[in-house]
């Protein structure tokens, strides 16, 4: 249960990121609420802890000795910075995951999270897609790399837990978008691409805005608030010990739990729904040159809702809340 993070130290790999300040801002609210302020966070920058060298990531394991460790950091893009970047897209995560989990496992960390990604599935997946489903067909080859990464450090994860008994569950988010996320013109996600180039165009009065693709694809978006309570409540109702945990097909333990809202909508209409959000009134068009990814993407995340958790952020409240702090803080971008 939570309660027993009390004087524990936490340690947020990639706390400066969209997915890890939104964990750390979740479990700050809950000691707020339930008045507590002994849990101690472990959040260290970039420059203080170089994650893809090995030797550093274990002595500071040794040095610090955390308890519970959420593993968020990752190297992320969308569409176009994983077809143009697909070295980098396998080889850091990989060093990333590897060297954290390693660590964290031969340095008796008693609590693990690793958060994968949707995009881990197979492209034409039954949907919507079940845990069961990975390993069971081709991978959408615009993210493949990444994808590549993620279930390596799922099965890493797996056999840690299946050989050594390492008390760590992975978690595979749906579309996330947010506070910190990426605006870049180029490298982001397809949620804060829309929002920018709706913000930019309202802002200049700009005719039209040009979309990459068809808009046919089908997306589900979580606010990243919504995963980071959802971490909160595994942290109170998740260990090796729980007799209620999810079980695959099989029968035996599922080592993966898939997050999300279970709601999907498509790009076409995530646009003239940002649109109207932001009150651009000009004309949509769509790049038919431009990739579509993944025709459809939506979680069945049953397993998860049966122990209890559900999201509370409806999408365009999401969107409403994410585009005002956008305009706030990155409209210089």
């Amino acid at each position: 249960m939570i309660q027993n993070l009390n004087g524990q130290k936490i340690f947020i790999a990639g706390a400066s990121g969209m997915v890890g300040s939104a964990i750390y801002r979740a479990f700050k609210k809950y000691e707020k609420i339930n008045n507590i302020n002994s849990i101690k966070y472990l959040t260290p920058s970039r420059e203080e802890l170089d994650l893809e060298n090995y030797t550093k990531v274990n002595e500071w394991f040794y040095t610090h000795k955390p308890e519970n460790t959420i593993l968020a950091a990752a190297k992320v893009g969308g569409i176009f910075a994983n077809n143009n970047n697909p070295t980098d897209f396998i080889l850091r995560n990989l060093k990333i995951q590897s060297n954290i989990i390693e660590a964290a496992w031969k340095n008796g960390v008693e609590k693990f999270i690793f958060l994968g990604s949707s995009c881990i599935y197979p492209k034409f997946a039954e949907q919507p897609i079940r845990e069961e489903s990975l390993l069971k067909g081709e991978l959408e080859t615009t993210n493949q790399w990444y994808a590549i990464s993620k279930i390596a450090g799922i099965k890493l994860c797996e056999a840690l837990k299946f050989e050594h008994n390492f008390n760590c569950l992975s978690l595979m988010p749906t579309n996330l978008y947010g506070p910190k996320d990426n605006y870049h013109p180029l490298n982001s996600h397809v949620m804060a691409s829309l929002i920018r180039k709706f913000c930019i165009a309202k802002l200049n009065n700009q005719p039209q805005v040009i979309c990459w693709g068809s808009g046919n694809p089908l997306r589900e978006f979580m606010h990243v608030d919504d995963l980071a309570n959802a971490i909160i409540y595994i942290f109170k109702n998740w260990d090796l010990k729980f007799k209620k945990l999810p079980l695959k097909e099989n029968g035996r333990m599922l080592n993966y739990l898939n997050i999300g809202t279970g709601h999907e909508i498509s790009i076409k209409d995530l646009s003239l729904k940002i649109a109207n959000i932001v009150g651009y009134k000009g004309e949509i068009k769509w790049d038919k040159s431009k990739p579509d990814g993944t025709p459809r993407k939506l979680l069945n995340s049953e397993k998860l809702r049966k122990l209890g958790w559900k999201p509370e952020i409806s999408l365009t409240e999401g969107i409403d809340m994410t585009i005002n702090e956008f305009m706030k803080n990155e409209i210089k971008v």
